[in-house]
């Protein structure tokens, strides 16, 4: 769970800002909207090897330049 504490003199906007910024460094809404639907194993396998080749390309077309 994250907590964040109000700082002296600090706005609502302010906080709000560092909850938000909290939460997506924790990873715990990338979490939630990877659980929300069931994804077999295989699938997860071949997502992440479609991943992985996206990156391998990304990273070729940054060497060549």
């Amino acid at each position: 769970m994250t907590i964040v504490n109000l700082r002296p003199n600090e706005s609502q906007d302010s906080l709000l800002k560092r909850f938000r910024k909290k939460v997506v460094k924790s990873g715990v809404l990338s979490t939630v909207r990877r659980k929300r639907w069931f994804i077999s194993k295989s699938e997860q396998r071949r997502m992440e090897r479609k991943k992985a080749m996206r990156r391998l390309k990304r990273r070729q077309v940054v060497q060549e330049e």
